[in-house]
């Protein structure tokens, strides 16, 4: 690559920027790779050794450390609507959310396969190999905004239409993280020029409506993160206990 840039430069009559010296280049590794600078010590070190391998030392010593998945695993919750409240006017605490950010910086951190990744959280209650990690990297659909006064509310018409918007979030955030298309539109009508029709749209609903939030009123619930296996084993269900603000998973 660096050769065909050169010969598009020399035709021009332009020169390449000249090399980056070595506290640019471990700047720029350590706010790329971790987003933050270097300190003094790490830069006194790269200062007094002329080993050629030590940036590839360094670059492991970064992608191992906890500050890696840090870094690139906010890209992934900014991507999946991720909030510590739920928004709206209550805009209750999720006391427990931290356990699915802490699931997806552990992936980053382990290197975990991205196929994998993707269908603990789509379906890691279910998953064969499921496990307590599984199911809080199903917190994914529950990160998203809540109205907890529509939600509960005694009139019909606003639960429904609460319980849609609550669809709706899951539907166009599954359809814009993982298959990269802009869902809303075929939630009220047929586009020509767009693959997904409404009756695809509704049929994605439907995979998603099971989903049920545990709440008694306007009150949250916490769930347990042990999977339907591990339940059946000790003999009981789902269980939730109250909290006075919204949980996600214990």
């Amino acid at each position: 690559m660096d050769q065909f840039v050169l010969a598009a430069l020399e035709q021009r009559g332009l020169s390449p920027a000249p090399r980056a010296v070595s506290h640019h280049l471990l700047r720029r590794m350590y706010l790329d790779l971790i987003g933050l600078p270097p300190g003094l010590a790490e830069q006194q070190h790269v200062a007094d050794d002329d080993s050629p391998l030590v940036f590839d030392q360094l670059v492991d010593q970064l992608l191992a450390s906890p500050g890696y998945g840090e870094r690139w695993g906010r890209h992934w919750l900014d991507l999946v609507r991720y909030g510590d409240t739920n928004g709206y006017e209550k805009d209750f605490l999720k006391p427990l959310v931290y356990k699915y950010r802490d699931y997806v910086i552990e992936s980053f951190n382990k290197d975990k396969p991205y196929d994998r990744f993707i269908l603990e959280q789509l379906a890691g209650d279910e998953i064969p190999f499921g496990n307590t990690e599984s199911v809080i990297a199903t917190g994914y659909y529950r990160v998203g905004p809540w109205d907890a006064e529509r939600g509960a509310n005694i009139f019909k018409k606003e639960r429904d239409e609460e319980r849609a918007a609550q669809l709706d979030d899951m539907v166009k955030t599954t359809g814009q993280v993982f298959l990269g298309l802009t869902l809303g539109c075929a939630r009220c009508h047929d586009h020509k020029y767009d693959p997904i029709t409404a009756h695809d749209y509704y049929s994605l609903v439907s995979i998603f409506n099971p989903l049920q939030r545990a709440r008694k009123g306007r009150e949250p619930l916490t769930l347990s993160a042990a999977t339907p296996a591990q339940l059946r084993a000790k003999d009981c269900l789902l269980y939730t206990s109250p909290s006075p603000r919204d949980g996600l998973l214990s």
